[in-house]
């Protein structure tokens, strides 16, 4: 048996291709796995679970027919969706884990992240992060009109895209917003654990980590902007792979 890994999905109503392409993944693979964990930025937006879109109902659908057919689902927030509460969780027949959580695979303790808290040379974003994870910010948010909240959702990402703009413009995209070395070899080193699994980054790749002499390691997942990704651990060990 398998246990399976997505993250960065970013589904919504302008890439229907991928939902249809994330909907096949649950009926023909993840029906049949040990668990399926989903770590973060499952939607490309999520402002409450009062939001009456299509490709939410479509999803929460899909995956609670995947844990009735008695596949586990896991779901850790993303930066893109840190909103999504137990309302829609419940719909979804899904979990919420903490971030960072660790796990056990086949005897193997493995810490699971989004990945966002790894960036911290993004100084811009973190700051935000801590803004919007804040539990009085989140209820004051919620509790706002549904046409306001996605007004800010957009506002959000043409802030992002902004950004991301301006540090392509400066040459320092590629190591501002990737993890920082020493933030991961100190998270190794307070879980204690030779084995990381997270996404965000969208830079998928098998890494192999030196911690204090100790050899660790560091498993990104891809996104599924173009087509999906996902990461297929069992006993003998783990494979990522692209999804067509």
């Amino acid at each position: 048996m398998t246990t399976l890994f997505i993250s960065d999905l970013h589904l919504d109503a302008e890439r229907p291709e991928i939902t249809e392409l994330f909907g096949r993944f649950l009926r023909d693979e993840a029906r049949g796995a040990d668990a399926l964990y989903i770590l973060g930025d499952l939607f490309e937006a999520w402002v409450g679970d009062d939001d009456p879109s299509d490709t939410g109902t479509l999803v929460a659908e899909a995956l609670r027919a995947v844990s009735a057919a008695g596949t586990p689902v896991s779901f850790m927030h993303g930066n893109r969706d840190f909103l999504l509460g137990h309302d829609f969780a419940r719909r979804a027949g899904m979990a919420i884990l903490t971030d960072p959580s660790v796990v056990c695979l086949y005897g193997r303790p493995t810490l699971l992240l989004h990945g966002d808290t790894l960036c911290t040379g993004d100084v811009a974003y973190q700051q935000f992060r801590a803004q919007t994870r804040n539990p009085t910010w989140q209820r004051q948010f919620l509790a706002q009109p549904l046409a306001a909240r996605l007004a800010f959702a957009q506002q959000a990402r043409a802030a992002s895209k902004a950004h991301q703009s301006g540090l392509s413009s400066q040459g320092t995209m590629e190591t501002i917003t990737d993890v920082a070395p020493d933030e991961v070899a100190g998270v190794f080193a307070r879980f204690g654990v030779d084995t990381m699994i997270h996404g965000h980054t969208h830079r998928p790749a098998m890494h192999q980590v030196d911690v204090t002499g100790r050899a660790r390691r560091r498993i990104v997942l891809g996104d599924w902007y173009e087509q999906g990704s996902v990461l297929r651990v069992d006993a003998a060990g783990e494979r990522l792979e692209a999804l067509a």
